[in-house]
């Protein structure tokens, strides 16, 4: 079964959006970004859209984000990659027949009205994988 429909966008932990966001205004250009903030999982997140796929710059509020330890001991740099999927729910279960390690064994809600989904990184490779359903 091909889960992948396409990539949604590529997560980047940072430690300070405005900065991050100006790094990307000065070094490539861009300028749009949407900003939410997400104080329920204490986080602020930045999203540049590149025709279907998206970078998601994203820098915790505090120490309770649920990667502020990733981001205190690996640094700054790609979090994970996000896959559009069609069906989260079957993707789920057949992933989960296949023995993989899901952080998430049901989909819930992420930016945009979409259902997401991690993997976790020890079943694919070392990169943590989100599934995303658009809604």
């Amino acid at each position: 079964m091909n889960h992948f429909v396409a990539i949604d966008h590529i997560g980047i932990a940072v430690t300070d959006i405005d900065e991050a966001v100006a790094f990307y205004g000065v070094t490539f250009g861009v300028h749009e970004w949407e900003r939410i903030e997400l104080p329920e999982r204490a986080m602020r997140v930045a999203v540049a859209r590149y025709g279907e796929s998206a970078v998601e710059l994203i820098a915790p509020t505090s120490a309770d984000a649920a990667f502020a330890k990733y981001l205190a001991e690996k640094g700054p740099g790609m979090h994970h990659i996000a896959y559009r999927v069609t069906d989260i729910n079957a993707s789920l279960a057949d992933l989960k027949a296949q023995g993989l390690r899901l952080i998430d064994e049901a989909p819930r809600p992420g930016l945009h009205g979409t259902l997401v989904a991690f993997i976790h990184p020890k079943a694919t490779m070392g990169t943590l994988i989100e599934l995303v359903q658009h809604v």
